[in-house]
């Protein structure tokens, strides 16, 4: 398997132990900006789009949100699968324009979003095929200093509002799973805002509310709470349950376990990747491709 990958940084990393995983035979390219840039083992560098090998199967976008409509409209050329990371871009400006050249180019694309293969929320899956509950409540709060040891976080792309920063985009994993359980909302309203004394321009805090024909969705998001947190809560008529997804556990009640295995959260990265493969060899667009990526940006934009 060949593949180029477009931003080199730390979940670039992590899809590409993957693959390595996956195919002890992969060649990995990765399109750096400058030579200055320290080489990787195992990836060959090249430095413009002309250097892109022929036989490229896929491409994988993981450069700052900021860049990805640019470069998902030059991968676009190479007509080869794209797997871009979350989210899928930093503004609607040019979303109209990818659009119709996807459609036009016949391209399989598909947007990384780990979550939806978390066990906890496949095991919700399967209950909301047959019971949807009244309310759904979701939070997913972390302390953005410590995302990153070593690194200052004011520098980080997560930081910054020009660079896609903000935790309504961070965590639009929240809303993508919101819409995978739920569907799509009727109607929805959203607050997003900087609230703390974090050393930042981008939102730091995020509440959403999204209306379906027999649910309420409520979810909140921020980037200062110091004892992360990261639940669901639904409630139907005769039960109540708590999802930690952090720990993999699902509780009805105060105390009777519904739902508990051991978890590492590199299990859903090889989830996805394995399906995305899948996709691609049976030439099918993924459920979660570049058009529901933007419709899902539309919610956490602008609610």
């Amino acid at each position: 398997m060949n593949i180029l990958i477009i931003g080199l940084g730390s979940i670039a990393k992590k899809h590409l132990n993957v693959l390595k995983n996956l195919d002890s035979d992969l060649s990995a390219f990765a399109l750096r900006s400058n030579k200055s840039e320290n080489n990787e083992e195992g990836i060959q560098s090249i430095y413009s789009w002309t250097e892109i090998p022929k036989d490229i199967d896929f491409i994988i976008i993981s450069n700052p949100s900021s860049m990805h409509a640019e470069t998902i409209l030059k991968s676009l050329d190479f007509e080869v699968p794209l797997f871009v990371e979350k989210p899928v871009l930093h503004s609607l400006n040019r979303s109209g324009e990818i659009i119709k050249k996807v459609r036009n180019k016949g391209v399989i694309t598909y947007v990384a979003c780990n979550l939806r293969f978390h066990p906890a929320i496949q095991f919700l899956k399967r209950e909301f095929s047959k019971n949807v509950p009244i309310e759904y409540n979701s939070y997913c709060g972390s302390y953005l200093p410590e995302w990153r040891p070593n690194t200052d976080y004011r520098e980080i792309y997560s930081a910054k509002k020009e660079l896609g920063g903000g935790v309504h985009l961070d965590l639009i994993h929240e809303i993508d799973y919101c819409n995978y359980l739920l569907g799509t909302p009727i109607e929805s309203f959203s607050y997003c805002r900087r609230k703390s004394t974090l050393e930042i321009n981008s939102v730091d805090v995020a509440h959403y509310v999204f209306e379906y024909e027999k649910s309420s969705a409520f979810i909140t998001l921020n980037y200062y709470r110091k004892d992360s947190k990261r639940d669901i809560e639904c409630v139907w008529e005769d039960k109540t349950w708590h999802i930690d997804l952090l720990r993999n556990l699902i509780v009805n009640g105060e105390s009777e376990v519904i739902y508990s295995e051991p978890f590492d959260i590199m299990d859903t990265y090889t989830s996805q990747m394995r399906s995305f493969i899948e996709y691609i060899e049976r030439e099918e667009m993924p459920e979660n491709n570049i058009e529901q990526g933007i419709e899902t940006l539309k919610l956490a934009l602008n609610g």
